[in-house]
C-alpha cells in the first residue's frame, strides 16, 4: 500500500497577478521540479493552520486571508498525494526563499514552459482557466 501524504498548497500572487513558484531543492523527492509553495499537513492540524505554517516556514510570509481553490489527488509510483489548494488573497511580508529553494514570479501563461511536478498539472489548468 502506498503512503498517503496530505499536502496544502498556496497560490500566492503579487500586485501584477504573477504567481509565486518554487523549485524543489537538491536532496528532496523529485528535486529540481518546480511547484507551488506549501507542504505536508501535520497529524491533527487543520488545513488553514497548515497552510499558514508552511508558507511562513518556506517563504516568511503571514497569510492573512485565504480561501480554498480546489482539491485533488495524484498517484505517484511510490506515494499517493492529496493536494488541498488555497488561493492566498492577502498576506504580509515579502516572500523569500527560507529553505534554499529557488523561487520565481510567473504569469499563468508562462507555466506550460516550466518543469512542474506532475501533480500540479490540474492546478495550472485551473489557473489558466481563471486568468
Amino acid at each position: 500500500m502506498q503512503p498517503r501524504l496530505d499536502v496544502v498548497v498556496g497560490i500566492v500572487r503579487d500586485a501584477t497577478e504573477r504567481i509565486l513558484i518554487n523549485q524543489r531543492p537538491s536532496g528532496t523527492y523529485l528535486e529540481g521540479f518546480w511547484e507551488f509553495p506549501g507542504g505536508k499537513r501535520r497529524a491533527g492540524e487543520d488545513r488553514e493552520t497548515a497552510l499558514k505554517r508552511e508558507l511562513d516556514e518556506e517563504l516568511g510570509i503571514e497569510v492573512v486571508v485565504a480561501k480554498p481553490l480546489l482539491a485533488l489527488r495524484h498517484d505517484y509510483l511510490d506515494r499517493l498525494v492529496h493536494l488541498d489548494v488555497w488561493s492566498v488573497l492577502e498576506y504580509s511580508g515579502k516572500p523569500r526563499a527560507r529553505e534554499s529553494q529557488g523561487i520565481a514570479w510567473v504569469q499563468p501563461e508562462e507555466m506550460s514552459d516550466i518543469n512542474f511536478l506532475p501533480a500540479d498539472t490540474p492546478i495550472i489548468a485551473a489557473l489558466l482557466e481563471r486568468s
